[in-house]
């Protein structure tokens, strides 16, 4: 789950949306000795602009940064992906503290259906839901399926598409470290997930967190919504 920010100036110099702080085109600039400047800083693209709509009666214009070049690559693959007959998946995942209280998102869309899914555990680790995130998805489909998954995690994404956990199930699940293979943390999740890819025909596509992509930030606010919860039962693998 991606701690990045973005800001929003409501008054100031250039009013707008804003990925960075720092800079001669970054938020600070904007208000920085600005008379009465409005800002505000959020952590995903889509609360930025609802708060931005809501104080100036309009939407902010798109990001002028590499922002929304790499936000157009992604709905591109997105609708590509659908109208391949393939079924999409976004997660997300985190914690309250790492380790801490844990929750993950998931959103599913095939056609015109959609599924929301979610979970989480009282004690476990941001990368453990970021990987529980992807099984679930998974493991909700009812036959072997052409799937792409949308994740914001390198852990996850690089682990896949680089074959490093196919090297580490050739080695007993094992990591190479210092000359020897150790134990691989999170062995449980890693071997239920390379299983299910096993099942499917899946790709990955990492993708920047809270870029202003619709679905993963749905995937990161219900993954917030599950951190809501008095009661969470206990992680089976953590400890």
């Amino acid at each position: 789950m991606s701690k990045r920010k973005y800001y929003a100036v409501a008054v100031g110099r250039k009013p707008g949306l804003y990925d960075d702080w720092f800079g001669p085109d970054g938020a600070e600039a904007q208000i920085k000795a600005f008379p009465k400047a409005v800002y505000k800083s959020f952590q995903s693209h889509s609360e930025a602009q609802a708060w931005y709509r809501a104080q100036t009666g309009h939407e902010a214009a798109p990001l002028a940064s590499a922002t929304t070049k790499l936000d157009e690559d992604y709905f591109r693959l997105h609708k590509q992906a659908l109208a391949e007959g393939k079924v999409v998946i976004y997660t997300d995942g985190g914690c309250e503290g790492n380790p801490g209280k844990g929750g993950f998102g998931v959103v599913l869309l095939y056609k015109d259906r959609r599924k929301e899914l979610s979970g989480g555990y009282a004690r476990t680790t941001s990368n453990r839901m970021e990987l529980l995130a992807c099984i679930t998805g998974l493991k909700s489909l009812s036959k072997p399926s052409s799937v792409v998954i949308f994740s914001d995690s390198a852990y996850v994404v690089n682990a896949l598409t680089k074959g490093w956990a196919y090297n580490w199930q050739q080695h007993g699940w094992r990591r190479k470290q210092e000359g020897e293979y150790l134990p691989l943390r999170n062995a449980d999740l890693w071997q239920e997930l390379v299983a299910l890819c096993g099942q499917h025909q899946v790709s990955f596509i990492k993708v920047r967190g809270h870029a202003g992509s619709i679905e993963n930030d749905r995937c990161h606010t219900l993954a917030a919504a599950v951190l809501e919860q008095q009661e969470l039962p206990v992680d089976p693998g953590f400890g």
